[in-house]
């Protein structure tokens, strides 16, 4: 099993990429399981048809401890194994505890046992990483960290904060920094300021994914790029960024 976590900012395209590679690895006969950590709960939305699915906290709030795997999975119609950590009610709670909540619960009950996909896609916010937005890069979770960037600057200083979290957590056995995703916003000097800030943190680009308008307009009908349009362009980055994740973890 090879165990990916997803990071970005809010915004950077990191759901839209998670579940088209989830869309990728399950075409290629890979068994699959993405788990959003954003407490927007939409992470798994264009696996489902544009719907959002019942969040891990939502289920506990309404069962209580009676709570089975099966409450909390959803399998889309190309088998991707779907769960939502969710988060609280605006205002009120912690959203990073949220997701500790959901990753404990899911491991308490067996969820990678019962299901045992061979590969598992954490999809998590990066605005911060601290407490539970940190929990993906955990010892038994993810085995790589992947950030999501465009050439734009926020978008890159969040990113420089994701890869410093990662190398600061190394030490106690956390997940290790596998490269950057370009996600193109088509700003000018995007690719050298990509390379430039893969090369602070002693990584690399490891894949890039072109600006196309079929994105949004796969966006807008709630299904992935890679299944409504498979002609894009980006398709075929997308593939190619699917097959060096996995040869960054070992490959299956």
């Amino acid at each position: 099993m090879i165990k990916l976590a997803v990071y970005g900012k809010g915004g950077i395209g990191k759901s839209t990429i998670s579940a088209n590679l989830s869309a990728v690895f399950a075409q290629k006969g890979y068994r699959v399981m993405q788990i959003g950590c954003d407490p927007k709960a939409d992470s798994t939305a264009l696996l489902h048809g544009g719907s959002r699915i019942p969040t891990v906290l939502q289920l506990e709030r309404e069962k209580g401890s009676g709570i089975t795997l099966s409450d909390l999975v959803t399998e889309s119609e190309s088998g991707v194994i779907c769960v939502e950590a969710g988060g609280p009610v605006p205002g009120v709670g912690c959203a990073g505890r949220g997701i500790i909540n959901a990753l404990e619960t899911l491991k308490k009950l067996g969820a990678y046992e019962v299901y045992k996909p061979d590969i598992v896609i954490y999809d998590v916010l990066g605005d911060v990483v601290c407490g539970g937005f940190s929990m993906p890069m955990r010892k038994g979770y993810a085995d790589r960290v992947f950030v999501v960037t465009s050439g734009e600057k926020m978008a890159r200083y969040a990113a420089a904060n994701i890869c410093m979290a990662v190398q600061n957590f190394q030490g106690r056995g956390y997940a290790s920094l596998g490269g950057l995703i370009l996600n193109r916003r088509n700003v000018a000097d995007e690719d050298a300021a990509a390379a430039e800030l893969a090369k602070d943190f002693d990584t690399r680009v490891i894949g890039a994914i072109d600006r196309c308008p079929e994105i949004q307009q796969a966006d807008d009908m709630g299904v992935p790029f890679v299944n409504a349009f498979p002609a894009c362009p980006a398709v075929q980055q997308l593939r190619q960024l699917a097959d060096a994740m996995l040869a960054e973890c070992g490959g299956l």
